[in-house]
């Protein structure tokens, strides 16, 4: 070995007597339970990140699975409808929509098992977070707000809305236009 490599490998062996006062020894414990305190800190930042990240990204895979669901459900009312009036066809038609009443439920099915279900709104109270108004009919025979008619059906998967349900509602009848005729007679006698 070189006299240089002998100094250094000595310098390494030879222990070394290190003379830290009290001052700077707390300042270093001071200094390393700081960078302790940053990594605890910035761990944990990270990891309130990721869950947040998981969060948002099953938000919105559920928000996608809803979006495709809702494209589905016009298919099927259309399905729905069109089989209504199978009774009145002819024997081969409705040999046909057997068939399709066929794919129909196992589409209702697939449906259900992702815990999609229609609306259960006629003669039921309106509420806007799952009804849609597009009708009020004037009558006394359903309270006010009671829904009357449903023109097309709502779906909720859970407690999510779908589809929110197209509803006629019953409105009580404007007592208003008849006193003016009552009026009027008072006024010609």
């Amino acid at each position: 070995m070189t006299k240089a490599k002998e100094e250094d490998s000595e310098i390494e062996r030879d222990p070394v007597t290190v003379s830290v006062t009290d001052v700077e020894l707390e300042s270093l414990r001071r200094e390393a339970d700081e960078y302790k305190e940053k990594y605890f800190r910035q761990l944990a930042e990270l990891e309130n990140t990721r869950k947040r990240l998981m969060k948002e990204r099953d938000e919105l895979n559920r928000h996608a699975v809803r979006n495709v669901i809702a494209e589905f459900l016009t298919p099927i009312d259309q399905m729905e409808n069109a089989l209504k009036f199978a009774s009145d066809m002819s024997d081969e038609v409705k040999h046909w929509a057997v068939g399709f009443e066929m794919i129909l439920n196992h589409f209702k099915d697939a449906l259900n098992s992702y815990g999609v279900a229609p609306m259960d709104t006629e003669g039921k109270a309106f509420d806007p977070h799952l009804h849609h108004v597009t009708e009020t009919v004037e009558t006394d025979d359903y309270p006010p707000g009671t829904i009357i008619k449903v023109t097309q059906k709502g779906y909720l998967c859970g407690d999510q809305v779908i589809r929110p349900a197209n509803v006629t509602i019953a409105k009580a009848k404007n007592l208003q236009e008849s006193r003016p005729e009552k009026d009027e007679e008072d006024i010609e006698e």
